[in-house]
């Protein structure tokens, strides 16, 4: 049998190519990802629970209704992290997570500026 040598990839130029291809990632990559998910996730937690237990039990509706639009943003950002994972987008489809997960973010504070009545 021929010895191939998978190792070198060219990708049909003349040149090697090391870049990774989908679904590859460096670890330095993994952690920024573990990290931007981590921290929203740990600030989406807070505002859920603080729109059920602030100002006083039981909850304002208003609370709560801004608790659930937070939670429907962040499914759409999770069915676009889901794909991403599964090597279904492009790479240049990181900037918008991590653009949507900002907005979560800045979302979250206003919601918990607002739950907190900080003027």
């Amino acid at each position: 049998m021929d010895d191939i040598d998978f190792t070198t990839r060219t990708y049909g130029t003349s040149g090697l190519d090391n870049r990774p291809l989908f679904g590859e990632t460096s670890a330095r990559d993994r952690v920024i990802n573990l990290a931007v998910g981590g921290c929203t996730s740990l600030i989406v937690l807070v505002t859920v629970i603080s729109s059920f237990v602030f100002p006083t039990l039981p909850p304002r509706p208003l609370n709560v209704f801004f608790a659930v639009c937070i939670l429907l943003t962040c499914g759409s950002s999770m069915v676009l992290i889901f794909w991403y994972r599964q090597g279904d987008l492009e790479p240049k489809f990181r900037n918008l997570i991590y653009y949507m997960l900002a907005s979560i973010v800045l979302l979250c504070l206003c919601a918990n500026l607002y739950f907190h009545d900080v003027t």
